[in-house]
C-alpha cells in the first residue's frame, strides 16, 4: 500500500460531463498515484459536445481556499487548468507569487473541444503578463500556441513562449492537419525534441486536461521535466487509444486503462 502519495493542487473548471476539468485532472492524478487538491477556478455549462457557459468563482475565494491547502498539505507542483477570466488568472498569480519554489504546470485553455471561446484578450494578456513567467511546464495545443505567442510558425511560438519566462513549452499537434501527430518540445531557446506519435480517428474531451495533470503528477513524484514530458505523451496517448464515448459528443480519455490492461 502506498501511503506517502505526493499532493498536487489543480486550478480547474468543473465540467459537469465529467470528461474534462477537474474530474480528469483527479483521474489522471490518481492513476499515477497522487493525491489530488483542488481548488475550482469556474463552474460550465457543458456536455460531451461544447461548453455552453462559464461561471466563474469569487476570486477571493479561490485565494482563499488555495492558502487554506497550502498550509495543510505539503504540495508538490502546481496544475492549472481552465481559468476563464483575467480576475481568475490574478488570484492564481497571488498565490504562484507567494510559493515561487513549487514547479507549475499550466495547460492554457483557450477554447472548448467543440469550438467556444474559452478567453478574453485580457485574459490572454494576463496570461503572458503574470503566469508564464511563473511556468515550469506550458503545455498548449499549436491554435493556444500561436493565440498566445501572437504568430504562425509553431516553431517561433515556441521560442517566443520561452522568451516570455516559461521553462519548458510543449506544443501539441493534434490539430494540425498531419497524418501523425507532431509534439514539440522548447527549452533554452530553441526546439529541444520532436516527439511523433501515430494519429488516433476519433475526437477526444480532455486530452489536454490528461497530458497536463500527467505532467504535473510526474514531475511531483521527481521526475524531471524532459523524461516527464515524454512518460506524460505515453500515458496520454494510451488513455486515448483506449477511449470510451458516453455520450453523443467527443470520446472520453480512459485514464485507468492500465487497471483493465491487468484484469
Amino acid at each position: 500500500m502506498i501511503t506517502n502519495r505526493p499532493v498536487v493542487l489543480a486550478f480547474s473548471g468543473h465540467d459537469p460531463s465529467g470528461g474534462a476539468g477537474i474530474q480528469a485532472d483527479i483521474e489522471t492524478l490518481i492513476s499515477h498515484q497522487c493525491h489530488a487538491a483542488s481548488v475550482i477556478t469556474c463552474l460550465t455549462e457543458q456536455d460531451t459536445r461544447n461548453v455552453k457557459k462559464l461561471i466563474p468563482q469569487c476570486p477571493e475565494n479561490i485565494i482563499s481556499q488555495a492558502k487554506t491547502i497550502l498550509d495543510d498539505l505539503p504540495v508538490k507542483v502546481f496544475k492549472i487548468g481552465l481559468i476563464g477570466h483575467q480576475e481568475t488568472a490574478l488570484a492564481i498569480y497571488a498565490i504562484l507569487k507567494q510559493y515561487p519554489d513549487i514547479p507549475v504546470v499550466l495547460d492554457p485553455i483557450l477554447a472548448a473541444g467543440g469550438g467556444t471561446s474559452l478567453c478574453s484578450e485580457r485574459l490572454i494578456t494576463a496570461i503572458n503578463d503574470l503566469l508564464l513567467p511563473c511556468t515550469t511546464v506550458l503545455t498548449p495545443n499549436s491554435q493556444e500556441a500561436r493565440k498566445l505567442a501572437g504568430h504562425e510558425d509553431l516553431e517561433v511560438c515556441g521560442v517566443e513562449l520561452l522568451s516570455k519566462g516559461c521553462e519548458y513549452v510543449l506544443i501539441t499537434g493534434s490539430h494540425e492537419h498531419t497524418t501523425v501527430v507532431n509534439n514539440q518540445l522548447f527549452h533554452d531557446g530553441y526546439c529541444w525534441e520532436t516527439y511523433t506519435w501515430d494519429r488516433l480517428p476519433e475526437s477526444y474531451h480532455g486530452s489536454g486536461c490528461t497530458l497536463a495533470s500527467s505532467l504535473a503528477a510526474l514531475i511531483a513524484q521527481g521526475l524531471e521535466p524532459v523524461q516527464a514530458v515524454l512518460e506524460a505523451q505515453e500515458y496520454t496517448w494510451n488513455s486515448l487509444n483506449s477511449a470510451y464515448r458516453p455520450g453523443n459528443g467527443q470520446y472520453n480519455p480512459n485514464r485507468f486503462f492500465w487497471v483493465e490492461d491487468d484484469l
